[in-house]
Order: C-alpha cells, then sequence, then structure tokens
C-alpha cells in the first residue's frame, strides 16, 4: 500500500478520506470505508447528537479501523459535539467549515487528530496556524459548496503554504487521480462523489442512476440552494430554483425551515442562533440565512426518501466519468493498485541520452 503523511497520521493503509456528506455519510458508509483501509467520515450535520451517538457505535461494532467524524464549526451545539467525540474516543474530528482555535484545541488536547476543509490559501494558512494537524483542499470541480479556484492550481499553492499534511479534493475517482494528487505533493485524497456511487452508499438505486446518467457538463454551480456556490446535478427542480422569483424562494424556503425545525428537534432559538452564526461566518443576508433552510430538507428529499425527482443532488463533476457501484473494498483496492503501478511506472521511465 501507499504510505504518506497522511497514512502515518491517521494509522489507515490507505491515502484515501471518505467526505462527509449529509444523509450519506452514516454508520454504514464510514465503517466500509475504513475496513477498506482508508478513513470513513460519519456526517454528523444532519444528524440529532443521539443519532450521532448512535452511529459513533454502530461503526465501533462494525470496524476497529480509524474513522472520523464531521462537524459543522458553526453549529450551535458545535462544542457539545466535540465533547462527545472525546467522550467516545473518536479518534479524528473533521470540520466542514474552519473551526474556532479553542475547539482544535480542545480536541487535539483530548488526543482527537483535527482535520479542516478550506477552499483557498489563506484559509489552510489560518486553520495551520491554529494547530490543526491536516487539511482538506476542495477544488471548483468538487460537489457541494465550491470555490472557484481548479483543484489544479490550489493543491499546488496549498502545499506550498503549509507544512501539514494536504489532502486533495475536487474530482477524483481512480488511481490516475490519485497519482496525480500525490505528484502535487499532496498526502492523499478525499472523495464525495465517488464514494455515494458505491454499494455500500445508502443512497437509494433510483438516485444512484440518476447520477451515473449524468456527463461533465451535467452539473451547475448555484447560489439559490443555500445563498451560497453550490454544486449540484442539473435537474428540473434547479432549474426551478434558479428561475424562482425573490418571494417564492423565500415561502419555499420558509417552509423547508419549518419542517427542518421539526425534524431535527432544533429548537427556534437554537435555529437562529446558527443562522446568526452563518450571517457571521459567510457574510449572508437573512433572506439567505431563510434560504439555508432548503439544503437539509431537499438532500432529505432525495437521499433519504429517494425522490430524485424532488431533492437536491449535490455533485461533483467527476460523476460525469464515473459508470459502475463497486464496494468500497474494492474501490479502494483498485484505486491504490493503479496508482502503484502509474507510480512505478514513472519511475522507471527511460532517460534521454
Amino acid at each position: 500500500m501507499i504510505r504518506t503523511r497522511l497514512t502515518s497520521l491517521l494509522g489507515i493503509s490507505a491515502p484515501i478520506v471518505q467526505a462527509g456528506m449529509g444523509y450519506v455519510s452514516g454508520a454504514g458508509l464510514a465503517a466500509a470505508t475504513s475496513r477498506a483501509g482508508g478513513l470513513g467520515v460519519i456526517a454528523s450535520a444532519t444528524m440529532s447528537t443521539d443519532e450521532l451517538r448512535s452511529a459513533i457505535k454502530a461503526v465501533k461494532e462494525r470496524t476497529a479501523a480509524p474513522f472520523a467524524v464531521n462537524l459543522r464549526a458553526d453549529a450551535a451545539d458545535a462544542a457539545e459535539r466535540a465533547e462527545l467525540i472525546i467522550a467516545e474516543q473518536v479518534p479524528v474530528a473533521s470540520f466542514a467549515l474552519a473551526p474556532r482555535p479553542e475547539l482544535i484545541s480542545r480536541l487535539r488536547g483530548a488526543g482527537v487528530i483535527t482535520i479542516a476543509s478550506v477552499g483557498a490559501r489563506r484559509h489552510a494558512e489560518k486553520v495551520a496556524g491554529w494547530g490543526i494537524d491536516a487539511v482538506i483542499a476542495t477544488g471548483a470541480e468538487g460537489g457541494g459548496h465550491t470555490g472557484a479556484v481548479p483543484t489544479s492550481l490550489l493543491i499546488p499553492q496549498v502545499v506550498d503554504a503549509v507544512d501539514i499534511p494536504v489532502i486533495a479534493a475536487g474530482g477524483f475517482f481512480d488511481g490516475r487521480g490519485l497519482a496525480a494528487a500525490l505528484s502535487y505533493g499532496a498526502a492523499g485524497i478525499a472523495m464525495g462523489t465517488r464514494f455515494l456511487l458505491t454499494s455500500d452508499s445508502p443512497v437509494a438505486d433510483a438516485v444512484k442512476q440518476v447520477y451515473l446518467a449524468s456527463d461533465v457538463t451535467g452539473t451547475v454551480v448555484t447560489t439559490r440552494v443555500d445563498g451560497v456556490p453550490h454544486r449540484v446535478l442539473r435537474t428540473p427542480l434547479v432549474q426551478r430554483l434558479n428561475q424562482a422569483g425573490r418571494l417564492t424562494g423565500l415561502v419555499r424556503s420558509a417552509r423547508n425551515a419549518a419542517a427542518f425545525h421539526g425534524l431535527s428537534g432544533l429548537s427556534w432559538a437554537e435555529l437562529i442562533r446558527q443562522g446568526r452564526a452563518m450571517r457571521r461566518g459567510n457574510d449572508l443576508t437573512w433572506a439567505q440565512v431563510l434560504m439555508a433552510a432548503n439544503t437539509p430538507m431537499l438532500l432529505r428529499a432525495a437521499m433519504v426518501d429517494g425522490r430524485p425527482d424532488l431533492g437536491l443532488m449535490s455533485s461533483g463533476q467527476v460523476t460525469g466519468l464515473i459508470d459502475d457501484l463497486p464496494s468500497c473494498a474494492e474501490l479502494i483496492t483498485r484505486i491504490t493498485a493503479d496508482a502503484e503501478q502509474i507510480l512505478t511506472r514513472l519511475g522507471t521511465l527511460p532517460h534521454p541520452d
């Protein structure tokens, strides 16, 4: 297997991280990834604390390999969830947004390895200065919330800027990608869409088939979901969201906010606190904060209810290059074997006389 700073840091055998995806990265997918030698990640943002505790227990029952819990750093109960991670002895905590320095310090002081997601060099420099152990640098090709810098430009920037392991994300799906990331100086890769499209993923087959049928032009970046750039599959629903007037969009968002309030168990006061945190962290208007309530409900419709016609499907552009549904074990074995062959071949290229 390929050994890097990342495999040494995390105690895993393959430098591959499964991204945290709401309603997708539960105990089953995380455990399957970790069993296969990568780092499985539980996405906790769409879970209650009780559901998160149960998911952690389920992963531990299925594997003794390292795994992670992904947190929303701007959540009102982020500190409480961090304490749960410490109490349950979860080896790794990752963050969807830049965590506060005191949160990093608390987790690291308890022996938890910390990983932050970044979309720009300055973000990587900031969290590295706060003591983060590693960063996931996601290029514009990636699914979900995305920036504007392509992976091929972002990774060299971040690698040159920080002296911690850099995990490359955005557009990776095979051994060629892993070899390319390592050549850029990254210590591994993270993949979301590729792990969503596995047999271990809990997503309904009807939804997976929509992803498989897409091509590389089948995604779009929109701000009409939650107020910030979000890469999703190009569907009739997304087209309607983009064409809806402000009033229609706000009415739909208010309805989804009320529904999420009921499903999540969060009080209105807690939802408002989270909204204020989002405004501070992302410079959003109150209208955009209200729009953010669309995300969990629309994701749930597709990823849990199996309704691609009604739901939102975050996706990287890489979906257009994926045409199968392997198990996590098959996928990780295939990627690492292909990368090893590529790196060996490149290392033995004949030199011109």
